[in-house]
């Protein structure tokens, strides 16, 4: 079961979180060109991505209570910081990321539709988009790393 679990979380967290840091971090080009279709593809990306990354949690709960099988002992315990620490960047990441960045994004859908300008969110969903990706290259980390463990 361990190598189910790890693989099934892998292969979430690089296809559902990959796409998202990447959408959230060239949602700006969109902005920057004032093309309603490539702002509003991001911001349905990022929203798509964003809920998907929840498998990469859920398969990481089936990945920690799940056994080595080289020495039968639990993968890693709820009472371990390391896991903690993790949640709460996920957390963090996918509440800017629906919270600030999909709501800015189709918000500048609805002013370039209407022939406004949107260069007035590109700093807000740039700025957003490299939190989120530096959120996420830290619970990298914490994953490979385990500090506490």
């Amino acid at each position: 079961m361990y190598k189910i679990m790890l693989a099934l979380h892998l292969v979430f967290a690089i296809f559902a979180i990959g796409p998202l840091i990447h959408a959230t971090t060239t949602a700006s080009r969109g902005l920057r060109t004032g093309d309603a279709g490539a702002i509003a593809t991001s911001s349905k990306s990022t929203r798509i991505y964003s809920y998907a990354s929840f498998l990469a949690v859920i398969f990481g709960f089936g990945l920690m209570s799940s056994k080595f099988p080289w020495n039968d002992q639990t993968v890693a315990s709820f009472s371990e910081p390391w896991i903690w620490i993790s949640l709460i960047l996920w957390f963090v990441a996918i509440v800017i990321a629906l919270i600030v960045v999909v709501p800015a994004l189709d918000s500048a859908v609805e002013k370039v539709k209407a022939g406004e300008s949107a260069s007035a969110m590109i700093g807000k969903v740039a700025g957003s988009g490299g939190v989120i990706a530096i959120l996420f290259l830290a619970t990298v980390f914490l994953m490979v790393y385990k500090p506490g463990a």
